[in-house]
């Protein structure tokens, strides 16, 4: 866990004490329809109190040109919702969230979505998006002692160092158990002469070149390090890219998987079970990604299909006094699932779209209106940050870190109820 130096965390101090939220929620109409701003600003998330946790891991400062892809209404650590919203969102202790559609790319709501949050092993999501392509599934690779170089007690699959195993095998032992081994191996097949850290490089080169300008990648697996963040925008254009190759389809949908024996080794076959329980408990689940560490916390990306539509749902820094995150994922899924079909507040990027486009011109635009404001351009007055006072420079390094904390500080305004004995329920990490 990393902690914050004394000078940052006092930034952090004087800027949750002079400074105020101000960024309006600025939804947008249905497709085509003008933007406009929620009476009051924008309104809180609907959150429930959650247990007390320590403080994130500081983010980058706020970048109101990544804040703004997808759509200027996005850019709102508050709640945004289509104005066809006929019922409020479910309460969830996410920090933050979002639900889009998979296949027009509309996002129907999301609180705070271009908020930083730590991915977990949801991460696991941008490997499968870089690597997939790139590997045989059917050749057999060794695993090496290099990839069972992981955190002890973290998650595994239990490969063994010397064993023989096709590239399938390992990439259901990624997808179903989170197995961690599994994310280094691939890293490494599919990084190149450099190996890991070239899988690495190769996972920013891919999250930049789908508009994830918010996702930084330091291991494959999720596993924390230093100047690792998503956002849950990003981790929707991740998923849209990964439900986009029929391989994943088919492996994230696995219920049940083999490892093969390795008679050499001594070491018999077993089986593994997928740890996303909305496969079996959520009626059309296509799969998605669990995910948990301690700084992360619960993250979780799912995915399902209700009358011909399939709608994506991501979420960072929740917890489980109540609800698991699939729990909390299966219940945003249900309100996107009741929203009208062209019901939206911005749009998915597509791959290499902000290469492409522009700087666009300062001024007003609409969430929709063709790639306006897709890619930042000046920050509006009011807008941004969402911070109205003028900061020292060490206050600016940690914005987005203190609004986080702000965040979590919410979640933890009933922590003596919610940790009372007896009303808590343990929490179990969800296969990481």
């Amino acid at each position: 866990m990393r902690t914050w130096g004394p000078s940052v965390a006092l930034a952090a101090v004087l800027l949750l004490a002079l400074s105020t939220p101000v960024t309006p929620a600025v939804a947008a109409g249905r497709l085509g329809g003008p933007a406009r701003r929620l009476p009051g600003g924008a309104p809180p998330c609907p959150n429930v109190p959650a247990p007390a946790t320590r403080p994130p891991q500081a983010p980058p400062p706020p970048d109101p040109a990544a804040r703004s892809v997808g759509g200027a209404a996005l850019d709102t650590a508050g709640l945004v919702v289509p104005p066809a919203a006929t019922a409020t969102p479910p309460p969830v202790t996410a920090t933050s969230w979002l639900v889009a559609d998979l296949d027009t790319g509309a996002v129907l709501g999301g609180c705070g979505p271009h908020e930083y949050g730590v991915p977990a092993s949801v991460q696991k999501l941008l490997l499968a998006a870089t690597v997939l392509p790139r590997l045989d599934p059917d050749r057999e690779v060794t695993m090496t002692a290099g990839d069972l170089a992981i955190e002890p007690g973290s998650s595994a699959v239990g490969l063994a160092e010397g064993g023989r195993y096709r590239i399938e095998t390992i990439w259901l032992g990624l997808l179903l158990k989170s197995g961690n081994e599994a994310a280094n191996a691939l890293a490494r097949l599919g990084g190149g002469p450099d190996g890991l850290a070239g899988g690495v490089r190769a996972m920013n080169d891919e999250a930049h070149r789908l508009g994830a300008r918010q996702t930084h990648a330091v291991t494959p697996s999720g596993l924390d390090g230093p100047g690792q963040f998503t956002s849950a925008y990003d981790l929707a254009l991740i998923a849209r890219a990964c439900f986009r190759e029929p391989a994943f389809r088919r492996y994230t949908a696995t219920r049940t998987a083999q490892v093969p024996a390795q008679p050499a080794l001594h070491e018999k076959a077993f089986q593994i079970q997928n740890d996303n329980m909305l496969l079996d408990h959520y009626p059309g689940a296509l799969g998605g990604k669990t995910g948990f560490t301690d700084l992360a916390r619960h993250t979780y990306v799912g995915a399902a299909e209700r009358g011909g539509r399939r709608l994506v749902v991501t979420l960072l820094g929740a917890e489980i006094p109540t609800q698991r995150g699939w729990q909390q994922g299966a219940a945003l899924l249900d309100w996107g699932f009741g929203l009208p079909r062209d019901a939206s507040v911005g749009r998915l990027v597509e791959p290499g779209e902000l290469d492409r486009s522009p700087t666009p011109a300062t001024g007003p635009a609409s969430a929709l209106a063709g790639h306006a404001d897709l890619g930042g351009g000046a920050a509006r007055p009011g807008t941004g940050s969402g911070v109205g006072v003028p900061l020292t420079v060490g206050a600016v390094v940690v914005a987005g870190g203190a609004v986080l904390l702000a965040r979590r500080r919410r979640h933890a305004a009933a922590v003596a109820v919610s940790a009372a004995p007896g009303l808590r329920k343990p929490e179990i990490p969800e296969g990481d």
